[in-house]
C-alpha cells in the first residue's frame, strides 16, 4: 500500500465499514503513489471482510486535481482511469466523502464510486477546460449521466466549480451532510447503505438522461453554437461540448474512446501548451526578490485620495476586501461626488445580485467615509493617491500627505506611466513609497502593478503584493519607467496600429483582426471604451517632454478635438446610438483618417489580416523583450501575466512572449527585420530577442532559469 494511501476497518453495528483515506499534502493531488494506493486499496476491499467502503480525503480537501510536477511527463502506471474502472466494478458499494474540492481528477474519482455525500462547504468540478484540456478519465462521460446533457456541458465547457447544494439538486451528489468532518459524514452514510441494504450503483450504467438527448441534433446545433460564440476561438470548449454529446450518442464504452481521442487532439495543441504555461506563470508571477527578505506591513485601514474613476474604483475593491476606507476630495462638492461614485458601484452591485442591500449599506456605512480634510488620512496604513494623472498634481499631493501620514504607513501612486521616482523625491520618506498601477473599473480588472522604485523598503513592496492579496487580485512586480510594463507595451502596439492606419490601413480592420486574433475588442474599440481624450493628454504631455520617432496619431488629434471622445459622448472612432456600447462605423472617420494622409502626401496601402497581426504582434513581443531586458519586468512570465489580466489579450495564446516562443523567436526577428527596412527607428529590434535566438534558446528558458 503507498504511503498516500491508507486503509482500515472500521467495526460498526450495522457491519464492517472499510476507510480509504487519501494523505497527499497539500491538496491530495492524484499523484503516481495516490494511484497506486488507490489500486491498491480496492483490490484489498474487494477481497476483505468489510461490507461497504468510505474513500476520504485528509487535510483541508479531497482530491483538487492532477499533480501538476506530472504536467509534460510520461503517466506511470496505474492511470487514473484504470483506477476509477476498478472502483466501480466493486461488487461492493463504496461513498466518497467530499470535502474542500474534488476537482478533475477528483470528481472523476467520486463519479466512479457508487454513493457521494458531500460537506456543506465543499465544490465539484471539472476545470480541465481552462488548461486547454478536457476531463480525460471518463468526466465526460459520467457526469451527463447524472445531470443531463445540457447541465453537463455547461459544467464542464466553463470548468466553473459547483457548490455542494446546487451538485445535490443536479444529481452530482446524494446527500449534503450539516457537519464540516467528511469522515463522519461518510461512515454516517455507509451505516445508511448497510442499513437500508443500498446496491452498488454505477454511474456508467445511468442511461436515462443521456437516451434522452439521442439523436437530438437541434440540442446538440444549439450547444454549439452557445459554447463557439462564448469560446471565442479557444478549441478546448468545443473539444469539451463534443465529447459530452458522444455520451448519449454513443455506448458507453464507445463514449470513454471518444473522449480520449478528442482528449489527445487537444493534448497535440498549442492552446494546450499556452495554458499550462499560464497555468504556471500564475504560480510563479508572485515570486519576487522583496518577498525573501520583506516583511508586509498592517493593512488594517485604508485611504485614497480622488473620488473619480479610478478612486472610486479602488476604494469598492477595498470595502470588497472588508477594510475600512476614506476617501479624501479637495472639497465638499467633490467628496459628494466621490461618495455618489461609491455608492453607485454598490447599487449595481444590488442590482445585479452580487450581495443584498444589508451588506451595500454594511459597505457603504460602517467601512467607508469621506472628508475635504487631508488630515483624515492619519490613521492610515495605507494611503493610495488616485488624482489627475499629472505630475505637478502628484507632486503636491505627495509632500501634503508626507506631513500627515504616520510614521510606517504605505505611500502609493496609482499612477500608469509617471516616474514613482521622481513622487517618492518630495517626500521625507522615499523608503515607504511605491506605485500601485490599479487597472479599470478598478473593482473588477483583477491586475495590479506593484511598482518598485530605486528606494522603496522591500516591508513596503512586500506589503503591496500583501494587499493585491487581500484585493484578490494577480499582483506584477515592475520596475520604474513610462507606463511600466502594460502601457509601455500597450504605447508600442498603438503606435504600430497608428501607422498603419496612417499607410493605409482601415482602423475598422485592425479592430476586425485583433478580434479575430482573440482580444474580446480591437485597439480603436478600446479607444473608445477608455476615452480618446485620455490617450490624446498623454501625447500631449509626451510631445512636450519630446516625441521620439515618428508621430501618426494626427488623425486621433482631430477626433479628440472635435469632441469625440468615444462612448461617453456617443461618438469616437464608432458611433454609439441611443447609449449603445456597441458601436457602428462611422463613415466621417475615415474622411479625417483620409484627410490626414493627403496633407501628409500618404498614398495609401491597405494591409490584409494576417499582414496586421504580424506587425501587430511583432510590436508588442519585441517592446516586452526590451523590457526584459533591462529588468523593468522580472521575466518574460511578468509580461504575459500583465498583458493577460490587464489588456485582455487571449488566455488561450499565452501572453504576447509565450506566443511568440511557440511561433518561433527566429521568425519573429526576421519579420522585424523586415519592417526595420522602413523605419529602423521604431523597429530597432530588442538586443535580448537578438541573443536569444543566436543562442537558440527562447523566452521561457529565461522563465525557468529565474524561477530555480
Amino acid at each position: 500500500m503507498s504511503e498516500a494511501v491508507s486503509y482500515e476497518v472500521v467495526s460498526d453495528e450495522a457491519g464492517d465499514i472499510a476507510v480509504i483515506s487519501i494523505d497527499n499534502p497539500p491538496v491530495n493531488a492524484a499523484s503516481h503513489a495516490v494511484r497506486q494506493g488507490l489500486a491498491d486499496a480496492t483490490s484489498k476491499f474487494a477481497e476483505g471482510s468489510a461490507n461497504v467502503a468510505v474513500l476520504v480525503g485528509k487535510g483541508r480537501t479531497f482530491i483538487a486535481g492532477a499533480d501538476i510536477r506530472e504536467f509534460g511527463k510520461p503517466m506511470q502506471a496505474p492511470g487514473l482511469g484504470d483506477v476509477i474502472d476498478a472502483i466501480e466494478n466493486l461488487d461492493k458499494p463504496v461513498v466518497c466523502a467530499i470535502h474542500g474540492t474534488a476537482l478533475g481528477g477528483g470528481l472523476e474519482t467520486a463519479l466512479s464510486c457508487h454513493y457521494r455525500v458531500a460537506v456543506k462547504s465543499a465544490r465539484v468540478g471539472l476545470p480541465e477546460v481552462l488548461l486547454g484540456l478536457l476531463p480525460g478519465a471518463g468526466g465526460t462521460q459520467r457526469l451527463p449521466r447524472l445531470t443531463g446533457i445540457e447541465t453537463a456541458a455547461e459544467i464542464i465547457t466553463s470548468g466553473r466549480h459547483v457548490p455542494a447544494p446546487e451538485a445535490l439538486k443536479l444529481g452530482i451528489i446524494d446527500a449534503v451532510d450539516d457537519g464540516d468532518d467528511p469522515l463522519t459524514a461518510g461512515l454516517t452514510f455507509a451505516r445508511r447503505v448497510l442499513s437500508e441494504n443500498m446496491p452498488v450503483r454505477r454511474t456508467r450504467e445511468l442511461e436515462e438522461k443521456v437516451l434522452a438527448a439521442r439523436g437530438n441534433q437541434a440540442l446538440f446545433d444549439e450547444l454549439r453554437a452557445g459554447v463557439k460564440r462564448k469560446a471565442k476561438g479557444q478549441l478546448s470548449p468545443q473539444l469539451c461540448l463534443e465529447a459530452v454529446i458522444a455520451s448519449a450518442e454513443l455506448p458507453f464504452a464507445e463514449g470513454l474512446k471518444r473522449e480520449r481521442e478528442l482528449f489527445m487532439e487537444l493534448m497535440a495543441s498549442p492552446q494546450r501548451e499556452a495554458l499550462i504555461h499560464v497555468f504556471f506563470a500564475d504560480r510563479q508571477v508572485g515570486k519576487v526578490p522583496e518577498l525573501e527578505t520583506g516583511t508586509p506591513r498592517p493593512l488594517d485601514r485604508a485611504a485614497v485620495i480622488g473620488g473619480g474613476t479610478m478612486g472610486s474604483g479602488i476604494t469598492v475593491s477595498m470595502l470588497f476586501a472588508g477594510m475600512p476606507v476614506t476617501m479624501i476630495e479637495r472639497d465638499e462638492e467633490s467628496a459628494a461626488c466621490g461618495r455618489q461614485n461609491v455608492e453607485r458601484i454598490l447599487d449595481d452591485g444590488v442590482r445585479r445580485g452580487k450581495f443584498d442591500q444589508a451588506h451595500r449599506d454594511r459597505l457603504a456605512n460602517d467601512l467607508y467615509s469621506v472628508s475635504s480634510d487631508i488630515s483624515a488620512l492619519a490613521d492610515a496604513d495605507i494611503v493610495i493617491e488616485a488624482a489627475f494623472e499629472n505630475m505637478e498634481v502628484k507632486k503636491d499631493l505627495f509632500q501634503q500627505i508626507d506631513q500627515h501620514a504616520k510614521n510606517g504607513a504605505v505611500l502609493a501612486s496609482n499612477t500608469s506611466y509617471l516616474n514613482i521616482n521622481e513622487i517618492a523625491s518630495v517626500t521625507g520618506r522615499p523608503q515607504d513609497v511605491l506605485g500601485l498601477h490599479f487597472f479599470s473599473p478598478a473593482h473588477v480588472m483583477r491586475l495590479l502593478e506593484i511598482v518598485v522604485a530605486d528606494r522603496t523598503d522591500p516591508d513596503v513592496a512586500a506589503t503591496g503584493f500583501a494587499l493585491a492579496k487581500k484585493l484578490k487580485k494577480v499582483g506584477v512586480r515592475a520596475g520604474v519607467c513610462d507606463g511600466f510594463i502594460g502601457n509601455r507595451i500597450l504605447e508600442r502596439y498603438l503606435s504600430q496600429a497608428a501607422y498603419m492606419v496612417e499607410d493605409g490601413t482601415s482602423p475598422y480592420d485592425i479592430d476586425k483582426a485583433v478580434l479575430s486574433f482573440g482580444y474580446p475588442m480591437g485597439p480603436n474599440q478600446m479607444g473608445d471604451l477608455a476615452g480618446l481624450d485620455i490617450g490624446y493628454a498623454n501625447r500631449k504631455r509626451k510631445r512636450e517632454e519630446g516625441w521620439e520617432g515618428r508621430y501618426a496619431a494626427d488623425y486621433m488629434d482631430r477626433l479628440a478635438e472635435l469632441g469625440r471622445h468615444g462612448q461617453k459622448t456617443g461618438r469616437g472612432f464608432y458611433i454609439y446610438e441611443d447609449g449603445s456600447r456597441v458601436g457602428k462605423p462611422d463613415p466621417e472617420v475615415l474622411e479625417i483618417i483620409s484627410q490626414v494622409r493627403s496633407e501628409k502626401g500618404i498614398t495609401p496601402v491597405a494591409l490584409d489580416e494576417e499582414t496586421i497581426m504580424r506587425r501587430y504582434m511583432a510590436a508588442m513581443i519585441n517592446e516586452g523583450a526590451r523590457i526584459v531586458e533591462e529588468g523593468i519586468a522580472l521575466r518574460p512570465l511578468d509580461v504575459d501575466i500583465t498583458m493577460l489580466y490587464g489588456y485582455g489579450f487571449p488566455r488561450w495564446r499565452g501572453g504576447p512572449l509565450k506566443y511568440a516562443d511557440m511561433i518561433g523567436l527566429d521568425k519573429v526577428l526576421a519579420d522585424i527585420r523586415e519592417f526595420e527596412k522602413d523605419d529602423p527607428v521604431f523597429w530597432k529590434p530588442a538586443q535580448l530577442l537578438v541573443d536569444l535566438v543566436e543562442r537558440g534558446e527562447n523566452f521561457d528558458s529565461l522563465n525557468k532559469s529565474a524561477n530555480r
